[in-house]
Order: structure tokens, then sequence, then C-alpha cells
């Protein structure tokens, strides 16, 4: 009797070559210049070659470097050296030309310094957010757009044409692609350098059929004008599946570990770049309820609303429940009463829509991820203006309230609520300190005697 393992049975049917039709995404021409962002890890490597084995004419991959190595050589072992050599040995290994581009200025610029100062601030910063925005989808297409006219990655993500919309994503080409929307029918997709896109090219993101891999929520920045350019070919791929076509092509890194944190640490520790950058200030940490001082710490900046490791208290479990910023005092919940302090309204300021808000704020479908993972909670908004505009209407400067069907014990000011309707992502807006009826205060600003 012939035993069949089911593993390797599953590997054999994974169709390597990736079918942009069958995922309902944009579809290239065969002769269109793809640009493929490599780290040296499992999944842009197997994107990279999905591309490859689709038959793709011109397909180039880019590294970009974005380590600081000047400033953080001091705390740890460089990283891009060994991502480097991996991405090298698949791109040679596909016959594919490896480009890198020094993008550690504008990641410095861009990315660190905000971080900085949200953690400054109090705040918790989401810099794999601006990472996509600003970075791998801005900087690198301001370096090298004129090159590409698509740019493909590993991430986990569906962009999707609108139902009966045109988009026309920017590049060298001048002939159409078509490709499939979500509702099976087809529509074109035009190259034409030069013309902008209007509110009638749409293209929708969508979450990854992974729920745990999906990085919606760290794509949520991007504008119509990005998102039309860009290729997901593991949208639509559990993670299982991904590592197993890294084994059947026998890629050189199959068996590396995926990447944590934040992207330009590498092995460095998240504590020793916040210490690099902001010191140590002891500081007391309270019981919130009770008032009583349980122990020290050594700056608000290392701490976040919900945390509950790394505190060094016994008695617990014990979770951070808010700052006062200008006393440097760090308030904790126990676990028998942090559920007290759970919210079930947010406010996200500083709104960011990919396309068209919902026309119904209350309408059914609606969910928020507080953080990045597969726990969406389902919500209805509210955001009118002193001049009565609805939801809709409102732009950058304005802002929305969340009523959550479920409350949540980890509102962290800074980090970002992401909206969605079904599995379809909208937009995002930074969260607010509590500053609305049924949300805890949890950021002070104490010379200033107001929340933030």
């Amino acid at each position: 009797m012939l035993l069949v393992n089911p593993v390797m049975s599953e590997a054999r049917s994974i169709n390597v070559a990736w079918d942009p039709a069958a995922d309902g995404a944009p579809a290239p021409g065969l002769n269109d210049s793809i640009g493929v962002l490599v780290s040296g890890g499992v999944d842009s490597s197997v994107a990279l070659s999905r591309l490859v084995a689709a038959g793709y004419r011109n397909v180039s991959a880019w590294y970009l470097k974005i380590w600081l190595e000047d400033e953080l050589t001091s705390l740890g072992q460089c990283p891009w050296e060994e991502d480097l050599e991996y991405a090298r040995s698949v791109c040679k290994a596909l016959g594919v030309r490896l480009n890198v581009v020094s993008l550690q200025i504008e990641y410095y610029d861009r990315v660190v310094s905000y971080t900085i100062e949200e953690l400054r601030a109090g705040r918790t910063p989401s810099p794999d957010i601006f990472c996509n925005e600003r970075v791998k989808f801005g900087a690198f297409l301001e370096r090298v757009g004129e090159r590409v006219e698509w740019v493909a990655s590993g991430h986990y993500g569906r962009v999707v044409p609108a139902p009966g919309r045109v988009v026309r994503a920017p590049g060298r080409g001048g002939h159409a692609a078509v490709s499939r929307g979500g509702d099976g029918d087809s529509y074109r997709i035009a190259h034409r350098p030069g013309m902008e896109s209007g509110k009638s090219e749409r293209v929708h993101l969508y979450r990854a059929c992974d729920p745990v891999k999906d990085q919606s929520y760290f794509l949520s920045h991007l504008s119509q004008e990005q998102l039309a350019r860009l290729l997901f070919p593991l949208g639509t791929l559990p993670k299982r599946q991904v590592r197993r076509l890294a084994d059947r092509l026998q890629l050189a890194n199959r068996n590396r570990p995926d990447s944590q944190g934040i992207c330009f640490l590498g092995k460095i520790r998240y504590p020793d770049f916040v210490r690099h950058y902001l010191g140590e200030r002891e500081g007391r940490i309270v019981d919130r309820e009770r008032g009583r001082e349980l122990g020290r710490h050594r700056g608000f900046w290392f701490y976040t609303i919900g945390q509950r490791q790394g505190l060094g208290l016994s008695g617990g479990p014990w979770y951070v429940t808010g700052k006062d910023v200008e006393e440097n005092v760090v308030f904790v919940t126990h676990g028998d009463r942090v559920n007290d302090s759970a919210s079930d309204t947010v406010r996200l300021e500083e709104l960011h829509w990919i396309g068209a808000p919902p026309e119904d704020p209350g309408e059914r479908g609606l969910s928020v991820k507080l953080r990045h993972g597969p726990k969406r909670i389902a919500c209805s908004a509210t955001g009118f203006d002193s001049a009565g505009r609805r939801l809709d209407e409102l732009g950058a400067s304005h802002h929305i309230t969340l009523k959550l069907e479920e409350p949540d014990r980890g509102v962290a000011p800074g980090q970002f609520g992401v909206l969605y309707s079904g599995e379809r992502c909208l937009g995002a807006g930074r969260i607010a300190c509590g500053d609305v009826a049924g949300s805890p205060d949890m950021v002070h600003y104490s010379e200033r005697g107001a929340r933030v």
C-alpha cells in the first residue's frame, strides 16, 4: 500500500506560477517592468519566484538598505550583510538582476525621527505603517519609479480593482493589461504616463487570506497612486504554503526564520534602540486605583498601554493603563481590575482614507483593528464637525469616534486604528488620548493640566 505524505502532496498541488486573474489582482503584461522588493527572507523570495515562474520577462529585484549602521553599530550585529547574501543567492538561482538602493537617510528622516518623537511625547508609534508609505513604496518609487512600472513584494495583502472602475498606473508602458475585479467582472488597467488618477479610478485593499499573517494594518496608509502599482503574489496563500513552496523550490533561505519586530532594527532589542535615543530617567510605577507606589522604572517611553511584561512587579499580573509624561509616572492596574479600565469608545484623528469612506457610519460590517494581528472589533462610527458635515465629507484635519461592540483594554494613543468594511481596508486614523465619554484617561501632561 502506497502511503502519501499529506504535506508533500499539498506542496505539489500549489501552483508556483502566480495567476493574478485568479487572485482578482491587476495583471501586468508579460513585458512590463516589475521591480520586486527583496529582503533576504522567505516571503519576498517566494513572491519573486512566483513572478518568474509566471513568465514575466522584465523582472528585477531590489534590496533596500535602511540599516542605520552609523547610528546603531554599537548596539549589536549588523544584519543587512547576511540579508543581502541570502537575497543574492536567491536572485542568482532565479537568474534575476539584483539592485541595492541605499535609503538610510530617507528612513531616518521619515520613520526613525517620527518614532523617537512619538515615544518622547508618551505615545506608542507605528513605524512599520510609515515604513511602507514613506520608504518602501514612497522613497523607493521616488528614486527608481521611472525604471519600473510595477512594484511587487512579499506582503500579505490583496489589491483588487474596484468594480466598474478604471485604474491608471503611471509607468513607462503604453499598453493595457486586463484584470478581474472583486465581483468577477473584467476591468482594464491602463498604463498612461502622466495621467492623474481620479475618483472613478479606484483600487481596493483587502485583507490577506491568512488572517494571522495579514499585513493590511501596515498597508493602511498607502494612497491610490501607490496601490495602483503594487502586486502582492502571496495575498491568497497561507503562510504554511509559502514555506512549502520555498522548500519545493529549494530556495537558499527556505529554513530561515521569519523576522520579528521593526524592520530596521534587525537583531537589536527594541529597548536598546529606545535607550540609545532617549536615555533613561527614573520614575515611579503607581497603582492607578489606589495611588500607592509599587516600584520604579527607567523612563515612561519604555512602556505602552496594555503592556504586561517587563514591569518587574510582584503580586501580579499588572498592566500599564496610563502615563504622566511631565511627572514621568507609569500607572498600572492589577489583572483583577484591568477590565474596568477597558474602553468601548475610541477617537481617531489625522484620518487617511484609501478610497471613499463608508457612506453610512453605522453600516453593518464595519470593524477596526487597534493593533497588528488577526483580531478585529465590530464598531460603529460617528464623525461630524461644527458645520454638520458627515463622515464621508471629513478630511485629514478631522476625527471620528468609534463605538466598540467589545471593550478593549489596550487602546494605546499614537497607534493606529485601521477600519474595515467586511474584508476591505478603508484606511486608518491615529488613536487620540482618552478625551471622549467612555474612554479612559491614558496619557497626562501635568504642566498643561489637560489631556492630549
